[in-house]
């Protein structure tokens, strides 16, 4: 909307200091009305397509020549629209004063279209530096919360140590589950306080949180997890899939006669990372959307870390809930 008063505001501009050129002002109004749009266009075309699909990916030679391509076919095409409405000869044929047709046409766009460009790079460097600033908010946070739980870890993994050599090497089962334990705890503080990890040491962790969760729900959930052995040299951002994870443990249907499930799967495609998580849900239960904490977060941290590079849907069924995260690597 904002956009349109702009543009709105430069048509009448326009229009009011050129209108005693013509000799009717609806000639002067579409003439104006066509070099707006004329303007417009190259405007949206550079600043929406070739600054972000060459600028940006720093193929400049080719932004240039793109870019004045832009503008010469423009002011062609305009001439030519131009010369049909005013019966001017001049703006039709090939042949003139090739030098005032370039300075009242090309010249002109070509600045124009520039300070547009300009004010596109301004903005989008403003938005990058708040982006960067939240980022480093965010990460200052979470080291914080990362030292707070950090409260003497020799010591909790001295104390884990001891109990499992308590347990009786014949409840083979119980010192398997409180190694997992360990294992889960000494990637938490020790491997994802980093940038990013290796993908096989998230799906280790998220093996773990599994095996875990289905000695809680004992036979009353079918779990399935699936996933490539071949992500060898991919990386990830710590911790990201985890909540889509406790999601669906948290949200799990508990029939007493029906399918309770939770099928999860990760898979790699055409260049992506591809995790899905969908469980069964009772009818009359109400399941984490957006208002929950872990989900809200992890959606911010992917705006933040993956911006422009991944896709999140949610279906929130009758029966069932999933989840689709798209990751570009």
């Amino acid at each position: 909307m904002d956009h349109l008063f702009i543009w709105l505001f430069i048509l009448g501009a326009w229009f009011f200091l050129r209108y005693e050129d013509f000799a009717l002002p609806a000639t002067a109004f579409k003439v104006t009305l066509i070099k707006v749009i004329d303007l417009a266009a190259m405007v949206y075309i550079t600043n929406y397509m070739l600054i972000p699909a060459l600028l940006y990916k720093k193929r400049y030679v080719l932004f240039v020549i793109s870019f004045i391509s832009l503008i010469t076919i423009s002011s062609l095409l305009k001439m030519n629209i131009l010369g049909h409405l005013t019966n001017n000869p001049n703006l039709l044929s090939f042949s003139g004063n090739w030098k005032a047709r370039v300075y009242d046409n090309v010249i002109p766009h070509f600045f124009l279209v520039l300070a547009g460009a300009a004010f596109k790079l301004m903005f989008d460097f403003n938005d990058a530096q708040k982006k960067i600033a939240e980022m480093a908010r965010q990460k200052a946070e979470a080291e914080l919360s990362f030292l707070k739980s950090q409260i003497n870890p020799h010591f909790l993994f001295n104390s884990l140590n001891t109990i499992y050599f308590l347990i009786e090497k014949e409840n083979k089962e119980a010192r398997e589950t409180l190694h997992r334990f360990s294992e889960m705890l000494r990637y938490q503080l020790y491997e994802a306080n980093g940038n990013n990890i290796p993908v096989e040491k998230e799906i280790e962790f998220l093996k773990d949180y599994v095996h875990l969760q289905k000695l809680r729900k004992e036979d009353t959930c079918q779990v399935h997890f699936s996933y490539p052995h071949d992500l060898n040299g991919e990386r990830i951002e710590p911790l990201l899939l985890l909540s889509f994870v406790e999601n669906a443990f948290k949200h799990v249907s508990h029939k007493q006669s029906g399918n309770n499930y939770i099928n999860i799967q990760l898979q790699k495609k055409d260049g992506q990372l591809i995790f899905d998580v969908q469980n069964s849900k009772d009818n009359a239960a109400g399941t984490e959307v957006s208002g929950g904490i872990g989900l809200q977060n992890v959606t911010r941290r992917l705006a933040l870390l993956y911006p422009g590079r991944y896709d999140l849907k949610i279906e929130n069924m009758e029966n069932y809930y999933s989840v689709r995260l798209k990751l570009k690597l």
